[in-house]
């Protein structure tokens, strides 16, 4: 087990408080797409974070450097004073910039400079690209490094933003342009792409700072069953090894921040995956890409962020756009059209990417 010391985001709703209250209050960022060629790419509308303006170079780095700084001055760790490294999870680095040709320095695609621009002081930088549960793996890995001695702290990141190849391949697979993410309803009709970036600073339990949670452990799994579609298997698998790795029976799970991306396979999917584990009626599940869009690699770091949220405060905020519960999750216990207040100790967070590359991350409260 690790601590969580400290944990940041930006999403199109703002930082990590701001995007907790919003989600409470049941509104979404989804908006009018701001980038080229929204037309040829059979996509209308998009998650988007406000500053800097799309069309800014490099803002997936504007907010990474942000988080990794909000959670080294919450937390007060100085890393001139201990040994911090920085894993950035990613599904596609700075692509944007690079189809812009606004890249000009290859290190910047890697988020490096990025990060060292406010944590000059940190022993390393390594980027880590999969897919949409790259922040789960990225915390996986920083709680290897600090449960084996190799770092004082380890700062696991992500970030993400629209590129026109993403949006080109989701506009492919929809007949009509997707009006907004709807997980896990019976009439979704595909996902949409959100922007962000997330921090989380794991800490060993010898850490006398502030504490916002419990890292209990990560769950892997890579199925590789097909390059796009989700496989039940595979997913369980994550969950397992999570469970395993934490000594955690699912019975102790109060909470499940479920991946659910209102695509036609995914969320059958996961919701078969959940029905294996979870008795029915069991704990509640909700899901953050109805309001937040698909942050890709900064999906997992949202989703615990806004877990961590939720075990402090004992409430869990609804599914933006969830009505008629798909069949295939009868017995899950969505929540629905308002937040739900009940005593909440620990936490599972899903990451699910292409090609089978699962992250399961469960939490506590601190």
């Amino acid at each position: 087990m690790a601590l969580i010391a400290a944990s940041s985001i930006r999403s199109c709703l703002g930082d990590g408080p701001r995007t907790f209250a919003a989600l409470l209050a049941g509104r979404t960022g989804v908006g009018p797409l701001r980038h080229p060629l929204p037309g040829p790419v059979n996509v209308t509308a998009g998650y988007h974070v406000e500053e800097p303006p799309p069309g800014t170079p490099l803002r997936a780095s504007t907010w990474l450097a942000a988080c990794v700084a909000e959670v080294l001055a919450t937390s007060g760790l100085d890393p001139a004073h201990h040994r911090v490294a920085v894993i950035v999870g990613t599904g596609l680095r700075e692509l944007g910039a690079v189809e812009t040709g606004d890249l000009t320095d290859p290190d910047r695609l890697h988020f490096g400079p990025a990060v060292r621009a406010v944590a000059p002081e940190v022993t390393q930088v390594l980027t880590v690209a999969n897919a949409c549960s790259a922040g789960g793996h990225a915390l996986a890995l920083a709680q290897d490094l600090v449960e084996a001695g190799d770092a004082d702290a380890v700062i696991a990141a992500a970030a993400d933003t629209m590129t026109t190849s993403m949006l080109a391949m989701i506009g492919r697979v929809a007949d009509r342009p997707t009006e907004r993410v709807r997980p896990f309803d019976a009439a979704r009709t595909g996902v949409l792409l959100g922007e962000g970036a997330g921090a989380v600073l794991v800490t060993g339990d010898d850490w006398t700072g502030p504490v916002a949670g419990r890292l209990l452990g990560t769950g892997l799994s890579c199925d590789a069953s097909h390059e796009t579609a989700p496989d039940p298997d595979g997913i369980a698998r994550a969950m397992a090894d999570a469970y395993k790795r934490t000594g955690r029976d699912p019975g102790e799970v109060d909470l499940v921040a479920a991946h659910g991306t209102g695509t036609a396979l995914n969320d059958p999917a996961e919701s078969a995956a959940l029905r294996r584990f979870l008795p029915a009626g069991g704990p509640p599940v909700t899901a953050l890409k109805g309001a937040l869009g698909h942050m890709s690699g900064a999906a997992a770091l949202a989703g615990v962020d806004v877990a961590l949220r939720s075990l402090a405060a004992g409430v869990v905020p609804p599914i933006a756009g969830l009505r008629t519960p798909l069949p295939e999750g009868d017995g899950l216990r969505f929540v629905r059209d308002a937040p739900l207040s009940t005593p909440l100790a620990v936490a599972q967070v899903n990451a699910f990417g292409f090609g089978g590359v699962n992250a399961v991350t469960l939490v506590a409260a601190r």
